[in-house]
């Protein structure tokens, strides 16, 4: 009798001793399942492929690499908070876009749709496919189509009118994909480094900034701000460059160049403009006369 006991023990024991999924895992899966369906109140182009695909990234990584497969003749993008204020013409009003789907949060108005919403065979497959899991299993990753059926593209493609007067949309970035370029070039938010509240204020104010209030990590390289809209990274001097004698700012500049060169060469490697903003232009004159190549802009909005 106790030998049936300790053994019905040590059973009893060994299933508790089964791990559950690590929290990482789980909030992995979270983000996944909260992007795809997000992901499903907007209309694609491709049947939602890219945002299955990049759905375990965070939102506003998504939003930036699947921006050209949205159906951007059915889709409208407002600005209520006036962060993503930007001149209405020419490619600019492809940034407000763009900067107003990749916000973490979704506001009322911000995203105006035409029509009824069909969620995307792919979006769907995938939603599915969590629905059969069940909370609490592993899954794979559901297998993405790369040649839809005629009837599935069919189902999926709206009719595209012309566009008409202002009521048109500005075409979609021909550049290459990210997907293309090497996977560690996909720009990841990251906490402001050190404590100059100033400092990262500036770079906050950054316009059309797409991840004001973080810093963009490409490369392995932390980087102030990036403007999605037209792929421009930034670094922000607010140092006060023109308080010191010209010896000395010469002098400054020449330590801070390779660093500036590094960055300007990693910019470069991911597909990047890159930008250097100061607050003066005693500063932008010194740093463009050591290096011609170097693009720097004054900001005055610090």
């Amino acid at each position: 009798m106790r030998i049936r006991t300790c053994a019905a023990l040590l059973i009893l024991l060994t299933a508790c001793a089964t791990p559950s999924p690590p929290p990482k895992h789980r909030a992995s899966r979270s983000t996944r399942l909260a992007n795809l369906q997000r992901a499903a109140t907007l209309p694609w182009t491709d049947g939602g492929q890219c945002a299955v695909r990049e759905a375990s990234e965070p939102w506003p990584v998504l939003a930036e690499q699947c921006f050209h497969s949205l159906d951007h003749d059915r889709i409208r993008f407002n600005d209520p908070t006036g962060r993503c204020a930007v001149a209405s013409a020419g490619a600019a009003a492809l940034g407000v876009g763009l900067c107003v789907l990749a916000a973490p949060e979704l506001l009322v108005g911000a995203v105006i749709v035409a029509g009824a919403v069909v969620v995307g065979v792919v979006i769907k497959e995938a939603l599915d496919a969590y629905e059969l899991s069940g909370s609490g299993m592993d899954e794979e990753e559901p297998a993405l189509q790369t040649n839809p059926s005629p009837r599935e593209a069919a189902a999926t493609r709206k009719p595209r009118p012309e566009p008409a007067g202002q009521d048109g949309f500005p075409p979609t970035p021909t550049e290459p994909r990210e997907r293309e370029r090497r996977p560690e070039c996909r720009p990841v938010p990251a906490r402001h480094l050190g404590g100059n509240t100033p400092h990262n204020e500036c770079a906050d104010r950054i316009p059309n900034n797409s991840f004001p209030g973080w810093d963009v990590v490409v490369l392995g390289k932390s980087f102030d701000g990036l403007v999605l809209a037209t792929r421009t990274l930034w670094d922000v001097k607010t140092d006060d460059f023109e308080k010191q004698p010209p010896r000395s700012q010469r002098f400054f500049v020449r330590m801070k160049l390779p660093e500036l060169r590094r960055e300007a060469r990693i910019a470069r490697e991911c597909g990047y403009d890159f930008v250097i903003g100061v607050r003066s232009a005693i500063h932008k004159a010194v740093l463009s006369d050591e290096d011609p190549a170097l693009k720097v802009v004054v900001m005055d909005w610090c």
